[in-house]
């Protein structure tokens, strides 16, 4: 699939879920956030067919995310199910971590290539500030269950929250280099504004090369992040959805009043 801009889209991000076991803090009010009614969620066998359609029209590459795509239940299956469709040659996961040391083996099994898992310091409490319920423990456990089972390269995401963790670099740095991880950099974004950033280490953000699009939870194509475009799987059909996806991907995000980090799988 080219765009307008000829670039090549065969990356799909899907959004198993809107649940998270976290509230981290750039990402969803302390509160949570309104969920969608679980009749509107996706089925493994409708994101199966949204898939097989996409792998027709050039897609060749998946990434798995949330909410927290772990607490989908059976998600090996759906790992599996995906990674038998023969034209996806890599399926990678977004995930917190804190649920790898039950599943890491069983995905690895049904065709998950890597992992990438959110951590943004090493200090327990701050941890637990910028996550509001979360325990650093149960995520370095996590990393420790992705080597084990080789989802590799383990990716680790630190996002850069201005006037909270900068100090905390340095030593996620020297862990990373101890467990030969791969360390990414990401600055805190602004959704409204359509403020974003490239990812230091990773080629995220780059829009003159974004070959992405993503599927929410609930069945919308959407083309950018950064834009208030989003195209309905079950009205349009699946086809179309992916074609006006592509056809009016933005040259670059401008900001947006719809889509959030907790909602479109960030």
């Amino acid at each position: 699939m080219l765009d307008r801009y000829n670039r090549r889209i065969n990356y799909l991000r899907i959004s198993v879920t809107d649940r998270c076991n976290f509230r981290c803090e750039y990402c969803m009010p302390a509160e949570g956030v309104p969920l969608k009614k679980q009749e509107d969620i996706l089925s493994f066998d409708e994101i199966l067919e949204i898939v097989k359609v996409g792998t027709k029209l050039g897609l060749t590459k998946i990434r798995l995310t949330g909410g927290e795509p772990l607490v989908r239940k059976n998600l090996p299956l759906l790992v599996k199910m995906l990674s038998d469709i023969p034209e996806i040659t890599d399926i990678g996961l977004t995930t917190n971590g804190v649920l790898l040391p039950k599943y890491a083996k069983q995905l690895k099994e049904a065709g998950l290539k890597r992992v990438n898992i959110s951590l943004d310091t090493l200090n327990p409490e701050k941890f637990r500030k910028i996550t509001r319920i979360g325990t650093l423990e149960d995520v370095l456990k996590g990393i420790d269950a992705a080597l084990e089972a080789e989802l590799l390269p383990v990716k680790i995401n630190f996002v850069r929250i201005p006037g909270e963790n900068q100090e905390d670099e340095n030593a996620v740095r020297e862990f990373c280099a101890t467990k030969n991880l791969k360390l990414r950099f990401i600055r805190q974004m602004d959704l409204r504004s359509g403020e974003f950033y490239s990812v230091e280490g990773g080629k995220g953000g780059i829009c003159e090369i974004c070959n992405r699009l993503r599927l929410t939870a609930d069945g919308f194509i959407v083309p950018c992040l950064h834009s208030e475009l989003r195209y309905n799987i079950r009205e349009l059909g699946i086809e179309e959805a992916f074609k006006s996806a592509v056809e009016f991907k933005p040259e670059k995000g401008m900001g947006t009043s719809t889509h959030e980090f907790s909602n479109i799988g960030g």
